[in-house]
């Protein structure tokens, strides 16, 4: 989180005002212990790393893959577009993410042109015309740069290594890189994702592993990441996958986030704010333990999607980029003055991240879009005039969205559909129609509080940045502001639960907005030292009381709500809503009195804050949601994810056994089709849920017929059926009852190379040894080569 020590003969502008009004935010660092923030939190990454079971050779080829074919190529295109410098680590940032950017390009001419070998020299086809065109040499060494204050670098610092030490505790401690024995357990969806990633590998588009030659109309930039970085940097994709590249994409979303907030507000201190808004501080629950059945409005922000959902992940920092890159375009003089603009580049910037952010995460351009239209027509109406700067912006977006559209998702819609409301009306519903208007109305906005109550805290600090300025806002505050709306808004119009990662893709944009409203705050607050460390030691105060109360007597409070509400012998629509509104009601009683006890007897203990109770206020609601990922780490010591099942040892063996022992174009057949809970202990048990996806995943190659729920087909048709029933049965008969004719079909017909035959889910191996080669077998998992 440091700057670079090559400028420091450079003159430096002024410093800026710190937005704490502690000092300057903005002055030089000793030469010694710049770059010491930095170190220390790549060194909490490693040590995390290491102590779960990762190679140091595999952190080492890491960290060279990132510096190489990521950090390198990336800043010099992003300094090559920008046009003046601001600091060291905005470059490094947003120099990270152009070479995401450039990454993808890199991969599809790799792979579709059958070059993979030639992955880790892609970066010299950047480096060298840098090196040999006088104009880009400039770029390698460039001056100018402003430093940040110690407490700035050390704080984003910090940022990071909660972040490392948070997934150390809810995924990387507990989830072996393979798994290590025959009760492993995984969440569900990890192999289906270690799947694609292997398909990149291969394939440009990507098809779907689990039905060999079946288009996959998907947001899958996510997997050609990991397929480059697997390839770069000769590492083994479950390494990637299970260790490397969650913690690296969330420290460098924290990073961009941090210098994002700097650019659009000119408070160096929204950096460190907006970055813990974005990952420390989760959603406001009271419920202990929590798990993806008690998530009353859909995906939450971190807790198990920052480590499950990697397209969120991989997501989130472009997305960040791309709000600084359109925002930069959008900041008043003020802001203008105070932090160089980008300038022209900011438009090329803008398409680089759109076209990326497109298919990286389907919610996160249309909410950006909505945004962008907001900002116009507020300037358009207010200013009567063509904010023709917006037009061009939303023109480089608007083709983004068409491209992908058509050609990576071909118009599939994947299972969404427009019900207005559809997402949270189950809340309120009344088909006996027992309750009166009034009652139903009261319902509805018992459930909208709910949400806003779940979902929105963390944006709270916008609200007094508009009521200081009655709503006269600038064009990128507006822009923020819609694209806040647009998230919530497209999520109460488009049914489905993958809907809610639309209120996932606005919060940034209100998070942005609520920490250049807190800074605000407190700077027109000007705390003295004395006031500052009493506020903070509250706020630690504050968020352990909540933890703690939250963990030892959730259950408790759950119970006497319910009860109180009548709900103890009737079961309402609305009953999961309760616990955490009347927890909200409780602790907004509790803050008057503490409050009116303050006004009447505390003034004196701490005069710096008379006056500053909005400023305690507001730090206590964005604080109210830091609880839930403190209980997520307590829970994991407890619990187990209810969606991580079964994962043997032997199964992942067998893939890998077929891996090493194929070529990629190779088709695999098998007779595992579902997961079951209890892997199949009960050979009676019904199993209808078609999620088998650890052939393909830790094979890397495709299968004719394994688990089918996440295609395409079937989430646009949602009846779970299989398409081809006479594929299906032809696949089941040749495991179940073994011929040479269908044997025979399957290598004629279908190209399959092996049969990989699970005993546990039933097949005559004996009779398939007969008709096929024998070729591997771990007592469990049998496979047989079809010569």
């Amino acid at each position: 989180m440091g700057t670079t020590d090559s400028t420091a003969s450079a003159p430096l502008r002024s410093p800026e005002r710190s937005a704490d009004g502690a000092g300057p935010a903005v002055r030089r660092l000793p030469a010694a212990g710049r770059f010491l923030p930095a170190a220390a939190a790549y060194l909490v990454l490693v040590a995390v790393l290491l102590k779960t079971g990762t190679a140091p050779l595999d952190v080492a080829k890491y960290t060279g893959y990132a510096a190489w074919a990521v950090v390198l190529p990336g800043t010099l295109v992003f300094r090559a577009l920008r046009r003046r410098p601001h600091t060291l680590v905005e470059d490094l940032a947003f120099g990270a993410v152009v070479g995401l950017v450039l990454e993808l390009a890199a991969w599809a001419v790799l792979v579709s042109s059958g070059l993979q070998s030639l992955a880790p020299a892609w970066p010299l086809a950047v480096v060298v015309p840098f090196v040999a065109v006088p104009s880009l040499r400039r770029h390698w060494r460039p001056t100018g740069y402003r430093t940040p204050s110690a407490a700035w670098s050390w704080a984003v610092a910090a940022t990071v290594a909660f972040t490392a030490l948070y997934l150390y505790v809810v995924a990387l401690r507990t989830n072996p890189i393979l798994p290590d024995s025959e009760t492993t357990r995984q969440y569900i969806d990890l192999p289906y994702l270690l799947s694609l990633a292997g398909n990149a590998k291969h394939h440009v588009p990507l098809t779907f592993p689990q039905a060999a030659g079946e288009p996959l109309n998907y947001h899958w930039f996510t997997f050609a990441h990991m397929a480059m970085t697997s390839m770069v940097g000769d590492i083994d994709l479950a390494v990637v996958q299970m260790r490397l590249m969650v913690p690296a994409l969330s420290a460098l979303a924290m990073v961009v986030a941090a210098v994002v907030a700097w650019r659009i507000t000119a408070r160096p201190w929204t950096g460190p704010v907006a970055a813990t808004l974005v990952f420390a501080i989760g959603e406001f629950t009271v419920n202990y333990p929590a798990d993806v059945n008690s998530w009353v409005f859909g995906a939450l922000s971190v807790p198990l999607m920052s480590w499950a959902s990697l397209s969120l992940t991989y997501a989130l920092p472009l997305l960040l980029a791309l709000i600084g890159a359109v925002g930069d375009r959008l900041r008043g003089p003020e802001e203008a003055g105070a932090v160089p603009a980008f300038g022209r580049g900011a438009f090329v910037l803008a398409g680089l991240f759109a076209l990326a952010s497109s298919a990286a995460k389907a919610s996160s351009l249309p909410v950006t879009l909505a945004g962008l239209a907001f900002a116009g027509a507020v300037v358009l109406l207010v200013e009567r005039r063509i904010p023709w700067n917006i037009v061009g912006l939303g023109a480089i977006l608007g083709a983004a969205q068409v491209f992908t559209t058509a050609v990576i998702f071909r118009f599939e819609s994947y299972g969404l559909e427009i019900v207005p409301l559809g997402n949270i009306k189950g809340y309120w519903a009344d088909p006996e129609h027992l309750r009166s208007t009034p009652v139903q109305a009261g319902l509805a906005l018992l459930t909208l509080l709910a949400f806003v109550l779940n979902h929105q805290l963390r944006v709270a600090g916008m609200v007094p940045l508009m009521w200081r300025r009655r709503l006269a806002l600038q064009p990128v505050q507006w822009f923020l502001l819609g694209g806040a709306l647009a998230g919530p808004a497209l999520y109460f119009v488009v049914n489905g639960f993958n809907a809610s990662y639309f209120t996932l893709a606005g919060l940034p944009f209100g998070i942005l907005l609520s920490a250049w409203g807190y800074c605000e705050s407190v700077e027109r607050a000007r705390l003295s030292r004395r006031a500052a460390a009493a506020l903070a030691a509250g706020a630690v105060l504050f968020v352990a009381l909540l933890t703690w109360g939250i963990q030892r007597y959730a259950g408790d409070w759950a119970g006497f709500v319910l009860r109180r509400a009548g709900s103890a012998t009737e079961w309402h629509t609305y009953d999961a809503l309760l616990p955490a509104v009347a927890a909200a009601a409780a602790l907004a009683g509790i803050a008057l009195v503490v409050g009116l006890l303050w006004w009447v007897l505390g003034r004196r203990a701490v005069p710096g804050l008379r006056r500053r109770g909005g400023v305690v206020l507001l730090t206590g609601v964005l604080l109210a949601g830091a609880p839930t990922l403190l209980l997520d780490g307590l829970q994991t010591r407890e619990h187990v994810w209810e969606s991580a099942w079964p994962l043997p040892a032997s199964q992942v063996e067998a893939a890998r056994w077929v891996r090493d022992h194929s070529e990629p174009d190779d088709v695999l057949a098998t007779n595992t089709h579902c997961r079951r809970p209890d892997d199949y202990a009960d050979p009676n048990a019904g199993c209808g849920n078609s999620l088998s996806f650890w052939l393909s995943g830790y094979s890397e190659r495709s299968v004719l017929v394994e688990g089918w729920a996440y295609s395409p087909r079937v989430m646009a048709e949602g009846n779970g059926a299989f398409w081809d029933q006479d594929l299906l049965r032809l696949n089941d008969e040749t495991f179940q009852r073994p011929t040479a004719e269908n044997v025979g079909r399957l290598r004629e017909q279908q190209h399959v190379r092996y049969l990989v035959a699970d005993r546990k889910a039933g097949a005559d191996v004996a009779r398939l040894g007969q008709l096929a080669r024998p070729a591997y077998d771990n007592g469990r998992v049998a496979v047989f080569e079809l010569t």
